[in-house]
């Protein structure tokens, strides 16, 4: 009887670390699945690299359980969940809405709890798995125009490290990456066409990073791993 393929699922797939995450672990050889709002702009992704596409609105409940559940029976149960979702206007605290508040915060931390408890269980079960979740700098600390993000992105933190102190025991390696700078991607460089390739993070980059942690010796796991550019000042 032939093994069974290792189930990855990158939850939040756009066109800079979800979808490096995404082809990293599909060349790793894993079963990818991919989850977006807009399965329409995955779905070539998915194809690519041999996945499977599944629309999943990460801070709905139902939405979380219902792609969560056909993963299950597409592919089978969940060996690593890379929860790269993230949400956020960049402005102060006056000109935020409790809106825009609350919006950073379901898809970053209550879509972070809500993706985790789907696979827990089963890696409970086997005694092992993976989870990473995609942080950020401002996690750390707020800055002037960041008075939704940072916020969202601290709770998804403490989430981690709460995770981490209970999970780890039971085999389930829950870590997380965060990243400073600016992710390297279309509308990034659009954005900031003076900048050189050294400038940014790059995802494939972080993604390889984010392989290396999933595969560290049981016996030397890191939680926290920051991902920067040499050239970036921290």
């Amino acid at each position: 009887m032939s093994e069974r393929k290792r189930v990855a699922v990158v939850a939040g797939v756009g066109p800079g670390n979800g979808t490096a995450l995404a082809k990293r672990f599909a060349e790793g050889g894993y079963a990818v699945a991919l989850l977006a709002r807009n399965v329409s702009q995955i779905e070539g992704l998915a194809e690519e690299i041999g996945g499977k596409a599944y629309a999943c609105d990460v801070g709905d409940p139902d939405s979380v359980s219902m792609a969560f559940g056909a993963i299950e029976v597409d592919l089978g149960p969940v060996d690593v969940l890379l929860f790269n979702a993230g949400s956020g206007v960049f402005k102060s605290v006056e000109e935020i809405t409790p809106a825009d508040f609350e919006a950073a915060w379901r898809v970053n931390a209550y879509g972070a709890l809500l993706c985790a408890q789907e696979v827990i269980p089963g890696m409970k079960a086997r005694g092992s798995g993976a989870i990473i979740f995609t942080g950020a700098t401002a996690s750390l600390r707020g800055s002037s125009h960041t008075a939704a993000f940072a916020p969202a992105k601290a709770a998804q933190r403490s989430l981690a490290q709460s995770m981490a102190r209970s999970l780890w025991p039971l085999g389930i390696h829950v870590a997380l990456l965060i990243v400073d700078g600016v992710v390297d991607m279309p509308r990034t460089r659009e954005a900031m066409p003076d900048k050189d390739d050294d400038f940014f993070v790059d995802p494939a980059g972080l993604a390889e990073t984010a392989w290396f942690v999933v595969h560290q010796n049981r016996r030397a796991w890191s939680f926290e791993v920051e991902v920067r550019p040499f050239s970036e000042r921290w």
